[in-house]
C-alpha cells in the first residue's frame, strides 16, 4: 500500500464520517441517533446480532472443565473447518499476516476461502516465526490449539469515531485468533499477544469492536478490543487499538451476546484485569469519559454503550437477561433491568455439564413472553424459527425476539479444556454444523490430526452432498414446516448420537490415556479414528433423518412407515378457531 493510497483512504474515511458517520459506525453507535427505544431493532446488519458466547469457569462445571461456546450466527459466512498442524521453524522464517474478513465467503468456482486467503488477503506485514507453532482447529476463527487454549467470538461494535476501516491496521479479529492459536500456551499469553500485536500494528480494517472468550484448562477471560480511529498510523507512536480483559471467577459463568461486558476495571488487580496502556486516556481524548465527572471509568460505557433492556427492546436484546434467568434465577433480575446494569458474571445455582451448555445454546426463551414459538408467530406447529428478524409494516418498524438459538447459525462450538488430562486428550471442540436446534454436536479432540474433507467444503448458494454442513441443513429444512411434530424425531436422533457421545467421553478418555502413556502417537491415531468415524456416522444419520422427515410428513400428512397408515396432522384448537374466524367458515349442519 503506497503512501498516496493510504492518504486517499484516510481522506475518504474522514469525509464519510463528517457527512454522517453511518457507514463506518459500530452497531451501538450506528443507531444511537435514532429515536427508537431499541437502537438496533429492525437493523439487518449481520454484525449487530451475529454470535453468542457462553463461558463456564472450572469450579462452575460439573467435572472441572473450562468451557466456552460460539454460535456463529451469520447466515452467509463461510462454514468450513480445518486442522493446522504444529510446525517447527528455522531461524529467519516469516509468517505472513493476512486481512481475513469474518463475514466473507467465496463462490465455489473461485476456490475455497482458506485457500484464497494467502492469495487475496496479504496485509503487507511479515512476522518472524517462533521456533515452534502449535497445531489448532479453526473455522471462521481459531477455536482450540494443542495446549487447549480455546476461543469463542462475539461482535460488539464501537463508537463511530473509533472505527478504522482503512487498510492501515494489519490485524482483524480472525487473524488475531489464528496467531494466538499458533503462539500461545495459556489464555493470558494469548491475550497479551493479541493486545501487543494490535497496539503495534493496528486493529480494525474488516472489523469493529469485538469480544473473545479466551480460555485454557485453568481459567477463562473476556477480551474486548476496539479500533483506535481512522487517523491512526504506526508512526503516531500511539497504540493502534484499545483493549481490556477481565477474568471470569473460577466458580462463575458469564455470557457475551454481542454486547460489551467489561465495565469498571481495576488494573491493580492483575489476576483479574489486563488492559492496553491507553484504556482510559483514549476515552478522555475522544471525550467519551470525563475524569472530573466523579464517576468511575467503565470500558463498556465509554467504548460500546447499549442502553436498552430485554423488555424495552421487545426481546431484541433478550439474550443477556435470559442467560442469567437460566443460570441464577434467584438473583431475581427482571427483563426490565438495563443490560448495562446486569452483572459481568454469576455463580450458577447448579454446576453446568457440557450437555447443559449444549442445551443452553438451544434455548428459545421458553416459558417467557419472549418465546418466538408462542401464538401466531410460531404458527400451528409452534415453530420458534418463523420470522426471526424485524420487519416493517405500514410505515412502522417491529422486531421479534432475538433468542440464543437463532436459526441462521453457520455452526456452533462448545469447547472443553480439562486440566487433569494430557492436552491432546483434555481438549475437545464439540461442533454442530448449521442450526444447533436441529443439528448434532460432534467431538473433535485436540489430539486429532485431520479434519474430514466434508468439513472443509460447502457453500450457502450451492447444494452439495459431499459437504457435511448440507446434511444438517437438509434435515433442518424438512423439520421446519411441522416443527412441533418433526422435533420429536430430531430429539430422538440427538439422543442416539449426541447424548451417547457425551456419555461415551470418559471411556474414550481412558482408552486414549492408556495408549498415551505408552505411545502418544498411538493415542493420537485412536482419537483421530474415533472422531472421524463418529462424525461420518452422524453425517450419514442426518442425511437419513432428512429423508425420513420428508417421507413421514409428505404433503402435510403423517405417513407411518411401520403400519403403512396415513393420518392427518394435529392442528391445535386455537389455530382452528382463528381459521374459522378469519376465513368465515361455517359449521356443517347438525344431523337430526
Amino acid at each position: 500500500m503506497t503512501h498516496k493510497r493510504q492518504l486517499f483512504f484516510l481522506f475518504l474515511t474522514l469525509a464519510v464520517l463528517t457527512i454522517g458517520g453511518t457507514i463506518f459506525s459500530g452497531p451501538q453507535e450506528k443507531a444511537s441517533a435514532a429515536p427508537a427505544v431499541c437502537p438496533t431493532c429492525g437493523d439487518t446488519d449481520p454484525r449487530l446480532e451475529a454470535c453468542t458466547v457462553i463461558m463456564v469457569g472450572r469450579l462452575a462445571s460439573t467435572d472441572g472443565s473450562v468451557m466456552t461456546t460460539h454460535t456463529c450466527d451469520c447466515g452467509t459466512c463461510d462454514w468450513t473447518f480445518r486442522r493446522i498442524p504444529a510446525r517447527d521453524h528455522k531461524a529467519g522464517e516469516m509468517r505472513k499476516i493476512n486481512h481475513i474478513g469474518q463475514f466473507d465467503s467465496t463462490a465455489p468456482e473461485l476456490g475455497l476461502k482458506w485457500d484464497r486467503v494467502p492469495l487475496d488477503g496479504y496485509a503487507g506485514l511479515d512476522l518472524p516465526e517462533p521456533a515452534h507453532t502449535y497445531g489448532y482447529i479453526h473455522g471462521d476463527f481459531g477455536y482450540m490449539n494443542d495446549m487447549q487454549v480455546s476461543i469463542g467470538e462475539s461482535t460488539l461494535g464501537t463508537r463511530a469515531k473509533l472505527e478504522n476501516q482503512t487498510p492501515t491496521p494489519k490485524f482483524d479479529i480472525t487473524m488475531l485468533t489464528l496467531i494466538a492459536m499458533e503462539r500461545s500456551a495459556t489464555a493470558r499469553e494469548a491475550i497479551k499477544l493479541m493486545g501487543e500485536l494490535s497496539e503495534k500494528y493496528g486493529y480494525g480494517f474488516t472489523d469493529s469492536g469485538e469480544m473473545l472468550a479466551v480460555a485454557d484448562p485453568k481459567e477463562v477471560w473476556v477480551f474486548e478490543i476496539m479500533p483506535a480511529g481512522p487517523l491512526w498510523t504506526p508512526q503516531s507512536g500511539k497504540p493502534g487499538c484499545v483493549w481490556a480483559a477481565q477474568r471470569v471467577p473460577d466458580d462463575h459463568v458469564s455470557v457475551c451476546p454481542n454486547e460489551s461486558r467489561i465495565g469498571e476495571i481495576d488494573l491493580a488487580n492483575k489476576d483479574f484485569f489486563i488492559a492496553s496502556p491507553n484504556v482510559v486516556s483514549l476515552a478522555v481524548e475522544q471525550k467519551l469519559y470525563d475524569p472530573k465527572s466523579g464517576k468511575p471509568f467503565s470500558f463498556k460505557r465509554a467504548y460500546s454503550p447499549n442502553e436498552v433492556s430485554a423488555a424495552s427492546s421487545n426481546g431484541n436484546r433478550v439474550r443477556l437477561w435470559r442467560f442469567f434467568n437460566l443460570v441464577a434465577p434467584s438473583l431475581n433480575l427482571g427483563p426490565e433491568t438495563p443490560n448495562m446494569d446486569l452483572p459481568f458474571s454469576a455463580k450458577p445455582e447448579k454446576k453446568l455439564s457440557v450437555a447443559d451448555v449444549m442445551a443452553m445454546t438451544r434455548d428459545h426463551c421458553e416459558g417467557t413472553v419472549f418465546d418466538p414459538a408462542r401464538g401466531l408467530q410460531g404458527g400451528p406447529f409452534g415453530n420458534p424459527n418463523f420470522l426471526p428478524y424485524g420487519f416493517k409494516l405500514d410505515g412502522k418498524t417491529y422486531n421479534t425476539s432475538r433468542i440464543i438459538s437463532v436459526n441462521r447459525a453457520e455452526y456452533v462450538t462448545v469447547t472443553q479444556a480439562r486440566s487433569w488430562l494430557p492436552n491432546p486428550i483434555g481438549g475437545i471442540v464439540w461442533l454442530a454444523f448449521g442450526h444447533q436446534d436441529i443439528s448434532c454436536f460432534m467431538p473433535l479432540y485436540a489430539g486429532m490430526t485431520e479434519i474430514p474433507r466434508s468439513f472443509q467444503i460447502g457453500d450457502h448458494w450451492e447444494f452439495n452432498r459431499e459437504s457435511a454442513r448440507w446434511a444438517f441443513d437438509y434435515a433442518d429444512f424438512h423439520a421446519q414446516l411441522v416443527y412441533s411434530e418433526a422435533i420429536k424425531d430430531v430429539r430422538a436422533a440427538q439422543a442416539r448420537f449426541e447424548t451417547s457421545a457425551v456419555e461415551r467421553t470418559p471411556i474414550i478418555d481412558k482408552n486414549a490415556l492408556d495408549l498415551f502413556q505408552k505411545d502418544p502417537a498411538a493415542a493420537g491415531k485412536y482419537l483421530n479414528d474415533y472422531c472421524l468415524s463418529n462424525a461420518q456416522a452422524v453425517i450419514d444419520a442426518w442425511w437419513k433423518l432428512g429423508d425420513d422427515l420428508l417421507v413421514k410428513f409428505n404433503k402435510l400428512w403423517i405417513y407411518d412407515t411401520k403400519t403403512r397408515k396415513r393420518s392427518p396432522l394435529p392442528f391445535p384448537d386455537w389455530y382452528l378457531r382463528m381459521l374459522v374466524e378469519t376465513n368465515k367458515l361455517q359449521p356443517q349442519p347438525e344431523k337430526k
